[in-house]
């Protein structure tokens, strides 16, 4: 590893911009940096891992991150590679979503070590809620120009966009609460860096203008690249929709996958982008997946690291057996040690039929079960050769033509796992 947290950047891929002076500064003495979190949703999706990575990485260099929650400016709704405004949230929202932010990134960071470099979490409503229109247009609209404003690429891009609606006077405020933010903390915590995504730029810099203009100081920025996918489709997004962080939102099971589905060339780029790995043990681990790629050994490592990281060892080895489920060898007992929305989550589209409690309490033949209550196999006969093949499975273990379904058979105390041969599955669910 080494001491400088800007080159650190650099090999990993993340750096995409910096202010001149700001890696010497880094390099000089202990730093305070910010970067601010948008309270859209109660939870960050894997997006907002990239700037969590940020904050740690600086942490681990032995500077102080602070991270921002935007609740003042959530009100608003940043424009910086928007193509529409968004729905403002209300307070009650607001309130929630900025809690539930604040829970996850407790996890990656060190709040509460009482060490010099403990991060903080700040709330810019906190600063901004008494602040009167009157004393923001006085004290720090008047530092800051119309046209510096209209220069940057998030107010030009929105104003030329094809849609022609235009550009409300609330986002175009944002850039400057922004930048009040920045100097906020300039002042109050000796914060001397902001860092963020790359369509961030014109934001970040408008805040050092202002610390520049207003109080004579000296801020930096730093930018981070914008990760996409080779294929041209949406980082962070699978069929279902965003991958969360929450994993109420999105299983570890499903968050593991999404990671083990990656390309080979995104890979190469992910695993130096979302993992601590060093550098030596990743440039050994790319080598060693360029000569047998199919055992996907980089997929793998990084979906190991990430699950681990977002959720924790314990639910990294349920997605594992989870996934050794559908493509590996597993037993009844790994099926039922799946939680309900695990479960339903690995066998997503398979088909299903309902029976009833009743029915299986007393007790249900195997044929029955296959062709008559569930209408798995077309007709008894075909039941029955299946069965003679030895190709029938009930929750992963082969069963004979004496079989009896019942309660016992239960997984998730809801469901039955029909299989014939290695991939013919279908689930009946009892009411």
């Amino acid at each position: 590893m080494t001491n400088n947290f800007v080159e650190e950047l650099r090999w990993r891929g993340l750096l995409h911009d910096a202010m001149p002076g700001t890696e010497e500064q880094l390099n000089k003495e202990v730093t305070s940096a910010y970067i601010g979190f948008d309270p859209t949703a109660d939870s960050l999706h894997i997006g907002g891992l990239v700037p969590i990575i940020l904050l740690k990485h600086f942490q681990q260099f032995g500077h102080k991150p602070i991270a921002l929650v935007g609740g003042a400016t959530g009100m608003i709704g940043d424009p910086s590679g928007k193509s529409n405004e968004r729905n403002l949230l209300d307070e009650a929202a607001l309130t929630k979503n900025v809690n539930g932010i604040k829970g996850q990134l407790s996890k990656f960071l060190d709040f509460s070590s009482g060490a010099d470099n403990a991060a903080e979490l700040v709330n810019n409503y906190d600063w901004m809620k008494e602040l009167s229109f009157l004393d923001f247009a006085r004290d720090i609209g008047k530092h800051i120009t119309v046209n510096y404003m209209m220069a940057k690429d998030s107010v030009k891009n929105r104003l030329n966009a094809e849609s022609n609606e235009g550009m409300s006077f609330t986002e175009f405020t944002y850039q400057l609460i922004q930048g009040y933010d920045f100097l906020h903390l300039y002042k109050e915590k000796n914060c001397l860096l902001q860092m963020g995504g790359s369509d961030q730029w014109g934001n970040i810099t408008t805040g050092t203008e202002l610390i520049r203009r207003k109080v004579q100081g000296k801020a930096y920025a730093i930018t981070c690249t914008l990760i996409t996918k080779a294929d041209g489709t949406k980082f962070g997004k699978s069929e279902g929709g965003n991958v969360w962080l929450d994993p109420e939102r999105t299983s570890p099971y499903k968050f593991y996958q999404y990671w083990l589905n990656a390309s080979d060339d995104d890979s190469e780029k992910y695993i130096k982008i979302f993992t601590f790995l060093d550098k030596e043990t990743i440039e050994k681990l790319i080598e060693e997946h360029k000569e047998q790629p199919h055992l996907r050994l980089l997929q793998k490592t990084i979906a190991n690291e990430v699950t681990r990281m977002v959720h924790s060892e314990e639910a990294l080895e349920n997605a594992i057996k989870a996934s050794n489920i559908l493509f590996g060898k597993s037993t009844s007992g790994d099926l039922k040690g799946l939680d309900e929305k695990t479960f339903l989550d690995v066998f997503e589209g398979v088909p299903q039929a309902e029976i009833s409690r009743t029915d299986l309490e007393e007790g249900i033949d195997i044929i029955t079960a296959l062709n008559e209550k569930s209408g798995f196999l077309k007709s008894n006969g075909e039941a029955r050769r299946a069965l003679k093949e030895n190709s029938i499975s009930i929750n992963k273990e082969k069963v004979k033509d004496d079989h009896t379904l019942s309660v016992e058979d239960l997984i998730a105390d809801k469901f039955v796992l029909l299989q014939r041969g290695k991939k013919n599955y279908f689930l009946l669910r009892v009411v």
